[in-house]
């Protein structure tokens, strides 16, 4: 049974071994044993707290069977905590003579610290054998932040990685970034570790860039996600973000926004109340999490198209669960194809 629960430090060698796998670059997965470490501590010690805002909190969630990880996935609760959060916003400038009878709509990036004060879901990776789960892992974030609130910004967004080659060439770093750093795409990724923008603001031009003006292979991958992110971005969809308003700085790939009221795990899922457990399962899928944060735990399965309050849950479930008659549980309703309905 797949189920999602908090990274704890056991999990660091496979942990390690997710981070330096082949795929997309993650910076925030790094490939570094004490970063890692530092990530699962700081995730430990952000659950224990209690929290009546966002602050510094991040939390690490794994995919686990049996022992073995296929995934992780976090949730950073404020985003640029201490420096702002850059990415390049999408804008419309128009350049108009009416002598020349000219009237040009051109689209420009302009640099952007807007979603600093917003939560942020980061560092999600699955291995491709469980990619049939890659709903349960990205959307368990989701519910949990639905069960606990008060913990996280109003607005939330995610950066997903852009495209680039075996190499670790991004066409969008080559034509941006590299101009005003000369340096390596892969190298500033990693170098950035996911902390820390600041740096890349401090070289990048303050005034709009033309898009025009880039090159034709930059232009063809702005806002467009690696193949390796095709699942978590899908999965964004289906909650309602919305990917036009922001992109990368880095490798230009795609930036998704929601508030959380608009969430759809969280507009539509609910609390039940384990009434008894019983070995009769439903026909539809659901995700089904528990009410703990420190013990936080999520899986997929099915249950009856339509729940009451009161409802039942299949004894081996309610034992992953860690949850035992009298209960609180919080469901949210799939489709067939795992969309939220």
């Amino acid at each position: 049974m797949l189920i999602v629960r908090p990274g704890k430090l056991s999990d660091l060698d496979q942990l390690e071994r997710m981070a330096r796998s082949k795929g997309p670059i993650l910076h925030s997965l790094p490939p570094d044993r004490t970063r890692l470490q530092e990530l699962i501590l700081r995730s430990i010690d952000s659950l224990q707290n209690e929290i009546d805002y966002p602050g510094e909190e991040s939390y690490l969630f794994v995919l686990e069977e049996d022992g073995v990880l296929y995934g992780s996935a976090s949730i950073v609760a404020l985003a640029g905590q201490h420096e702002p959060f850059y990415a390049f916003r999408n804008e419309v400038v128009v350049h108009a003579s009416r002598e020349l009878h000219v009237n040009h709509r051109i689209h420009a990036l302009v640099m952007s610290h807007e979603l600093t004060s917003c939560t942020r879901l980061t560092g999600f990776y699955i291995e491709p054998e469980k990619a049939a789960y890659a709903d349960l892992l990205s959307r368990a974030r989701l519910l949990f932040i639905a069960q606990h609130r008060q913990r996280f910004c109003k607005e939330i967004f995610s950066v997903l990685p852009g495209i680039a080659d075996a190499e670790g060439n991004s066409p969008f770093w080559d034509s941006v970034g590299r101009k005003f750093t000369r340096r390596d795409f892969a190298e500033m990724e990693i170098e950035s570790g996911g902390r820390s923008r600041g740096f890349i603001a401090e070289v990048m031009p303050v005034d709009p860039l033309y898009v025009p003006l880039l090159s034709i292979d930059a232009q063809r991958v702005m806002g467009e996600p690696h193949p390796g992110s095709r699942l978590p971005y899908q999965c964004h969809l289906d909650e309602g973000f919305e990917p036009d308003r922001f992109i990368d700085i880095f490798d230009g790939g795609p930036v998704l926004t929601n508030t959380l009221d608009a969430c759809y795990s969280l507009r539509h899922s609910a609390l039940h109340h384990l009434a008894y457990t019983s070995d009769v399962h439903g026909t539809a899928s659901y995700l089904v999490c528990n009410t703990s944060a420190s013990e936080f735990r999520c899986i997929k399965t099915h249950l009856p198209k339509q729940l009451s309050h009161d409802i039942a849950l299949p004894t081996a479930l309610a034992t992953a669960l860690e949850i035992s008659t009298g209960s609180d549980v919080r469901c949210i309703k799939l489709n067939h194809s795992g969309a939220v309905l």
